[in-house]
């Protein structure tokens, strides 16, 4: 490095140059510095973004008459049950409504209950299935809530995995509760990265902009249930109102015209209302 002798005693036009090159090393310097903060800060945020936990959505159809009973069980016994075997309880709906679809006759049961868990991963989930149905506690709420008669009928499952723009999944609550949406998107079979490329870049900027709220996207883990063309959202309205105002704004918006045919062939929605005991309303 240069000391303050030999650059005062160096010629005016070296003086500059030295300068300058030392300002524009400083500047260099200070550039590398930044682009590298930047980068590490996107990374750690894209790691703490995406949730890569195992989900499943499990859909029940009461036995008829047995839908309070059902209820009971899970909010006195079954969701404890569940958090002690490892599993995490997020949300509890009951339908309401039609849902909107291309075929307007096709009706929600009044008898139906669907809740999201949540697991560490799939090999966890069968661990704390099998260590539930073994628990002597289950065993005996079961026997107890099924003395006059079991309490479901039917029983759907759909697993998923969350989808890479999904951020964590959480158990929000709002001051009132609100009007969920199980909102699925179906592709041409084996299109699904267009499916989720015109959800991403389409659908979620305008969902934001008319006020939805998006607990999560989803996309089935096996074949068998929609794995390459099937996307599932789960949103949040004020109440059927609001959600009915921003569908039809969302409709009309150019930015969804303009990405018409990127892999969506259709869509339904279910609305939802969480129950008492749901941890997310």
């Amino acid at each position: 490095m240069h000391s303050r002798q030999s650059l005062a005693s160096a010629s005016p036009q070296s003086a500059k140059s030295f300068l300058r090159h030392d300002t524009q090393k400083t500047r260099f310097m200070k550039r590398i510095v930044s682009l590298i903060t930047v980068a590490l800060l996107a990374s750690a945020f894209a790691g703490a973004a995406a949730d890569k936990r195992f989900f499943e959505l499990r859909t029940y159809n009461a036995a008829p008459g047995k839908l309070d009973e059902l209820h009971a069980r899970f909010r006195d016994h079954t969701m404890k049950l569940f958090e002690k075997h490892g599993m995490s309880n997020l949300g509890y709906w009951v339908p309401s409504g039609h849902p909107t679809n291309s075929n307007p006759t096709n009706s929600n049961p009044a008898n139906q209950l669907i809740y999201l868990l949540a697991y560490p991963s799939r090999d966890a989930r069968e661990k704390s299935w099998k260590d539930f149905l073994a628990d002597p506690a289950w065993q005996a709420a079961q026997k107890a809530s099924e003395a006059n008669g079991k309490l479901v009928a039917k029983v759907d499952s759909v697993y998923l995995n969350a989808t890479d723009f999904t951020p964590a999944v959480g158990t929000s609550a709002a001051s009132a509760p609100r009007l969920f949406e199980l909102h699925t998107f179906k592709s041409a079979p084996g299109r699904s990265n267009d499916l989720h490329a015109r959800v991403s870049e389409t659908y979620l900027p305008l969902f934001r902009r008319y006020g939805i709220g998006q607990m999560g996207y989803f996309a089935p883990a096996d074949k068998d249930k929609g794995a390459d063309d099937t996307l599932i959202c789960i949103l949040a309205h004020k109440d059927r109102e609001s959600a009915f105002a921003a569908w039809k704004s969302i409709q009309q918006d150019p930015a969804l015209a303009g990405a018409q045919g990127s892999g969506g062939a259709s869509e339904q929605s279910i609305y939802m209302v969480p129950t008492a005991y749901s941890p997310v309303k």
